[in-house]
């Protein structure tokens, strides 16, 4: 199976999809360049989650993002069961269910590992499991969250939840970290049309090989509950503009 389509091989775009006919549609806006966001909590259940998925992928050649919704560490056994059954292009995980998943889906799929802003740039949350975030934090240097995640199969780090530039050292710290250990990056967490271009240029000048910016709630619409086509259209032109057409 082929993997996700990133522009210069270098980004892919990560939103939100509610209906088939959505999501055929982003992925015509982004010319393939995308990830579809569905999320397992959505489901009252694995088998339904696995019935529906299945729909998606045959008509947006796989490219589905399985998804814990908002971080969710609770969903983190469904994400590895529905993704163990249809095997999509890209897994969204905590950072302690790694292992766990990738040992269920193989080699295929493309797994990130959430990790999270601490306050001290250099340094990541990395308890982010459903148990481990109620005690307290496990603070290690970025290098080191790297090196774990990559033990456990993970193909990049999430960095959730970054209320966008909030904490901008913090996020270049971690650019740096992905750019130095050849590893990926996937900046999620109150990503708009506003700062969109910052952030994902921040990544693609420190050299990191390859970003997934999440965009969610900020380009959905609240009456029909669907990612608008228009602006994943404006964020895949504002992709060409920071890598370069």
């Amino acid at each position: 199976m082929d993997g996700l389509k990133f522009y210069k091989d270098r980004v892919c775009l990560n939103c939100l999809t509610n209906s088939i006919e959505n999501a055929k549609a982003l992925y015509a806006a982004a010319e393939g360049h995308v990830a579809l966001g569905l999320l397992s909590a959505d489901y009252p259940d694995v088998p339904s989650a696995i019935a529906d998925m299945k729909k998606y992928q045959s008509e947006v050649d796989n490219c589905i993002s399985v998804g814990l919704g908002a971080g969710n560490p609770g969903q983190w056994k469904a994400v590895a069961e529905i993704s163990a059954a249809i095997k999509p292009k890209h897994i969204n995980q905590t950072f302690t269910a790694g292992g766990y998943t990738r040992a269920l889906t193989g080699e295929g799929p493309f797994m990130n590992s959430m990790v999270a802003p601490c306050g001290k740039p250099g340094f990541v949350k990395v308890s982010t499991g459903p148990l481990a975030k109620e005690l307290e934090p496990a603070i290690v240097p970025v290098g080191t969250a790297i090196a774990m995640a990559k033990e456990q199969g993970a193909d990049s780090l999430k960095y959730f939840p970054m209320g966008g530039l909030k904490c901008r050292e913090e996020f270049e710290a971690v650019a740096k970290a992905c750019a130095e250990n050849d590893f990926c990056l996937e900046p999620t967490g109150g990503i708009d049309l506003g700062n969109f271009k910052e952030i994902l240029a921040i990544a693609v000048n420190a050299g990191v090989k390859r970003v997934i910016p999440h965009v969610y709630s900020s380009i959905i619409d609240k009456e029909t509950g669907s990612t608008r086509v228009e602006d994943v259209e404006a964020l895949y032109g504002m992709i060409k503009e920071v890598v370069g057409e």
